[in-house]
């Protein structure tokens, strides 16, 4: 090699290692630093099959159910260890995890969930879309501990279908028929209850009211890790950490078609990583919450410091949401290297709220993602969704500092679709750099937003870039 081409490619070496960071560098440097200091759930090294304990696979529901949660309590009581469910398929009812567990679901092994209702009852203490209340009990709980994890590479299945839990939600296309229970009557009933901010302990839900249970409810707790395990078929949404701090979730599988099936709904959670899962569901594969209306004001726990990365998302109203029950507000969500490819994937990064919701919602920053097709829109803010909700008085949210960069996508509706208020300017700041969106048959739609900015944006190969 002569001289001179030692010579350029040693200028091209230092010139690669002297380039400034750009600022979408910098934001993902401050996500590093969240990664780091989320701590990981540690445990001793004890081991409690569930078999001893009393479980099989060809005893009831309850009966293992039982089993279980004694297979647990034992194992938090003397200081933690590895709760393991062996090879088989297991018939369970609800299960309680506690303190310094690791609950082990093994390859081969899967947890059948009853789907006989009562199983479901007293009441604990959760929020329902949003709202605090007790109602039936979540398939896997867990309240007020530290150190707690379901790892292994079994399934979960909540047994949610048409005839069994997905018909409660009041609809004809989800099993409902005259004479069965449906939601609609108690649901208003709870949403009125935090419109008057009634007490929570007058806020009591059961079985006949068609609440239906999340999957797994993770509340106030943390050092939280979920690997490797497959949920399916929940009742409702799949994954609900509420109040967690420090949250993995990692490797794990979503498939759940059902109405409300969102995949993981961090809700008023701080330090969370969710990375190398798969989602295909029936509703937003990862929404972000905080809290509805008169209880996310009243808890004032916005989430913050989310990291979604080498994620894959299927089917689903949106793959990366924010709302719409986001009243605590949010700040500080990076989204990095993921997949998102369906006919029935409606948006790829999605942010919705209202003015009887608000909420502010700050500082977005998304990039490298593969869009195959989605819908609707590759980008939407929408600061009017469902806006005939019942509320005391306006609460106008506002969104700003959203970033995206080198996102593109084959085909869509729209390229960046925003419905800011009427007359407002609270939607500021969106910034598009380096994106191309191919196959877009109604271009972009912004309404009621400033300071939005496109920088190398193609679509459908012509450059609409502010000039």
């Amino acid at each position: 090699m002569n001289r001179t081409i030692i010579a350029l490619i040693a200028t091209a070496l230092l010139t690669a290692c002297s380039k400034e960071p750009t600022a979408m560098d910098l934001a993902f440097s401050d996500a590093q630093k969240v990664i780091q200091s989320i701590v990981l759930p540690d445990f001793c090294a004890d081991t409690f099959l569930i078999t001893s304990f009393g479980a099989s696979p060809d005893a009831d529901a309850m009966h293992n159910s039982d089993a279980i949660n004694r297979a647990i309590d034992s194992c938090s009581v003397v200081g933690g260890g590895n709760v393991i469910v062996p090879e088989g398929i297991w018939p369970t009812g609800p299960i309680v995890l506690k303190s310094n567990v690791n609950f082990v679901v093994s390859e081969g092994a899967t947890l059948q969930f009853s789907t006989v209702h009562e199983h479901y009852m007293p009441a604990v203490l959760t929020r329902w879309e949003g709202i605090d209340c007790y109602n039936t009990r979540p398939l896997i709980y867990a309240y007020d501990a530290i150190n707690v994890a379901i790892t292994g590479k079994g399934i979960i299945d909540g047994g949610g279908n048409e005839e069994t839990w997905w018909y409660m939600k009041g609809r004809a296309e989800n099993g409902w028929r005259e004479g069965l229970v449906s939601q609609k009557e108690a649901r208003a009933r709870l949403f009125a209850a935090d419109v008057a901010q009634d007490d929570v302990s007058e806020r009591r839900m059961n079985v006949e009211d068609g609440l239906r249970p999340q999957l797994i409810n993770i509340f106030k707790c943390e050092n939280v890790l979920i690997e490797g395990v497959t949920l399916r078929n929940s009742p409702f949404w799949v994954i609900h950490p509420l109040m967690v701090n420090n949250l993995t979730v990692r490797g794990v599988n979503i498939e759940s078609h059902g109405p409300n099936s969102d995949g993981c709904d961090p809700e008023s959670c701080s330090n969370v990583l969710i990375e190398d899962c798969f989602f295909d569901t029936g509703d937003d594969c990862i929404a972000i919450k905080s809290g509805r209306n008169y209880d996310g004001r009243r808890h004032n726990k916005p989430s913050e410091n989310i990291i979604v990365r080498n994620c894959r998302m299927k089917n689903g109203h949106g793959g990366v949401v924010l709302g719409s029950e986001i009243s605590g507000g949010f700040r500080n969500l990076w989204v990095e290297n993921c997949q998102m490819d369906s006919p029935e994937l409606e948006r790829v990064i999605r942010i919705k709220t209202s003015d009887c919701r608000g909420g502010v919602i700050e500082n977005v920053f998304v990039r490298n993602i593969e869009v195959g097709q989605c819908q609707e829109a590759v980008l939407k803010i929408n600061l009017q969704y469902e806006p005939n909700e019942r509320c005391n008085r306006s609460f106008p949210p506002v969104v700003r500092n959203i970033n995206l960069e080198n996102v593109t996508s084959r085909k869509s509706q729209y390229g960046v679709y925003i419905v800011g208020l009427q007359g407002t300017e609270n939607v500021d700041g969106v910034t598009l750099n380096d994106c191309r969106f191919d196959n877009v048959a109604d271009g972009n739609s912004i309404s009621d937003a400033i300071n939005v900015r496109f920088n190398d944006l193609y679509i459908n190969g012509n450059d609409v870039s502010d000039f």
